[in-house]
């Protein structure tokens, strides 16, 4: 057996983790100074494709569960930009809705993410070529 199998070097999920790291220290300024964490971002990122979604859905689209959402959808409720709001047909679900505060954030967020991607080489490349793993890595 090749002793490069076990070669920190060539390991796929070492890289994808330094990766993963290091981006999120490029955007933590960027989103501070939009009062939000990396993963309040995501969150909002798929609340303005899509608003008005369950926490359960919120959850498997974000790959979340509900103690890490839980708390994280407390706190943006806390700063105004979503609404939590109990269904009238089955109380055990519960949807999340942008606040006009949330739906606003979003041009400001767009304008400094913007300037932020252009600065990552292969930014496009990468993303789409990580997002052919999903299937593979969660059976989608």
């Amino acid at each position: 057996m090749s002793d490069d199998i076990l070669n920190l070097d060539n390991e796929m999920t070492f890289a994808l983790y330094a990766c993963s790291k290091g981006l999120i220290q490029k955007y933590s300024p960027v989103l501070e100074r939009l009062g939000l964490t990396y993963t309040s971002y995501l969150a909002m990122l798929a609340l303005w494709e899509h608003d008005r979604v369950s926490i359960s859905e919120l959850g498997k689209k974000l790959y979340l569960d509900s103690g890490t959402l839980t708390p994280l959808l407390k706190k943006m409720e806390r700063q105004g930009l979503i609404v939590r709001e109990r269904s009238g047909e089955d109380e055990r679900v519960v949807y999340i809705s942008l606040t006009e505060a949330g739906r606003r954030l979003r041009d400001r967020a767009e304008r400094m993410i913007s300037a932020l991607k252009s600065s990552l080489p292969e930014n496009n490349t990468l993303a789409e070529a990580l997002k052919k793993l999903l299937p593979y890595l969660y059976g989608i």
